[in-house]
C-alpha cells in the first residue's frame, strides 16, 4: 500500500481532491486567472501542456514520489489551483509539500492557509511523518515568506540544484518542519485563519 493513500480533504470551504484529467479544464482556467505560467520561478503549466502536467504527476504518483491534489472550491467543485504531497521517502516518514499555486483571484485569501492546515494535519496526525519539508526558488521571495510564515525552518540552500523554464539554473532553498514543532505551527494557521480578514473590493 502506497504510504500517500488516495484521500480528499477539507475545511474552510476548500476541499483538496485527487488529481486526474478530470481535472484537465478546470486545472487550465485556474492557471489562466494571472496567467501564471509565465511566472519563471513556478511549476504551472502552460495551457498547452495542462493535460502533460496531470499525466505526469499521475506517473509520479504510481512510482511513489508524488501525490497530487487538484484544489477546489468545496460548494462548485471549481478548481483553484494544485498542490502536492512529492519527496516522499516512507522509511523516514518523510514528505514535502510543493507544486503548489493558486487561480490569481485566490491568492492573499484563506485558501493557501487551509490548505498547508489540511496537508500538515494529514502528514503529522495521520501519516506520522517525523518531518515535512519544503523547497522552492532562490528568488521566489513570496514562496519563502510564505513557508516561513508557517513556522518551518530554513535548512540551508542547494546551490546550483534545478533547471527552470527558461533554461536558467537555480538554486533552491530548503525548509522543514518537525512533528514536535507542529502543535505551535497548528495553532498559528488555525489563529491566521480565524482572524478577521479585510474584504477584497
Amino acid at each position: 500500500m502506497a504510504f500517500v493513500a488516495p484521500v480528499m480533504l477539507s475545511s474552510r470551504g476548500v476541499a483538496l481532491v485527487p488529481l486526474t484529467l478530470d481535472h484537465e479544464d478546470g486545472l487550465r482556467a485556474a492557471a489562466a486567472d494571472g496567467e501564471l505560467w509565465r511566472l519563471r520561478v513556478t511549476s504551472v503549466p502552460e495551457p498547452q501542456d495542462t493535460r502533460g502536467y496531470i499525466e505526469a504527476a499521475l506517473t509520479m504518483r504510481e512510482e511513489g514520489h508524488r501525490f497530487a491534489f487538484a484544489v477546489t472550491d468545496e460548494a462548485t467543485g471549481t478548481v483553484l489551483g494544485s498542490t502536492s504531497f512529492h519527496d516522499i521517502v516512507p522509511a523516514l516518514k518523510r514528505v514535502e509539500i510543493g507544486y503548489t499555486w493558486y487561480a490569481a483571484r485566490c491568492q492573499r485569501t484563506h485558501v493557501n492557509t487551509t490548505c498547508k492546515l489540511l496537508m500538515l494535519a494529514h502528514a503529522f496526525d495521520t501519516l506520522g511523518c517525523h518531518v515535512v519539508g519544503w523547497r522552492t526558488d532562490n528568488f521566489n521571495h513570496a514562496s519563502q515568506r510564505a513557508i516561513e510564515r508557517l513556522g518551518a525552518r530554513k535548512d540551508g540552500v542547494i546551490r546550483g540544484h534545478a533547471m527552470r523554464r527558461d533554461g536558467t539554473i537555480r538554486d533552491t532553498v530548503m525548509y522543514s518542519l518537525r512533528s514536535g514543532e507542529w502543535p505551535e505551527t497548528r495553532a498559528h494557521l488555525l489563529y491566521l485563519l480565524d482572524k478577521p480578514r479585510p474584504r477584497k473590493e
